[in-house]
C-alpha cells in the first residue's frame, strides 16, 4: 500500500508540475505579433503541416512537458539529496547519545 502511495503521488506532482508548465511557460507574447505568426506559417509549411494552429499547440505540449519531465526530475533529486542528508544528520546524533 505503501509503494501504490509513493507512486500516485509522484503521479500528482507531474501532474502539477505540467500544469504549472503549461500555465506558465510561453515563448510568445498574447497576442502574438505579425512577424510571429508568419514565422509560424512558414515554419508549419516546412514541416508540411497545413494547420498551423494546431502544429503550434502541438509543439508548445512538447515544450511543456519537456519543462515539465526536466522539473520533476529537479524536484525528485532535490527531495532525495534533502532526506538523505537528513538521515544521516539524524543519524550522526543517535549515534553519539
Amino acid at each position: 500500500m505503501e509503494k501504490f502511495a509513493r507512486r500516485a503521488l509522484k503521479v500528482v506532482l507531474f501532474c502539477g508540475v505540467f500544469y504549472l508548465t503549461g500555465r506558465y511557460v510561453h515563448t510568445y507574447p498574447l497576442p502574438m505579433t505579425l512577424q510571429q505568426q508568419h514565422y509560424l506559417i512558414v515554419i508549419s509549411e516546412a514541416f508540411g503541416v497545413a494547420d498551423y494552429e494546431l502544429f503550434y499547440i502541438f509543439t508548445m505540449m512538447v515544450i511543456d512537458i519537456i519543462v515539465a519531465i526536466v522539473a520533476y526530475v529537479a524536484i525528485i533529486k532535490l527531495w532525495r539529496y534533502c532526506w538523505a542528508k537528513r538521515r544521516s544528520t539524524t543519524a550522526g546524533r543517535h549515534e553519539r547519545v
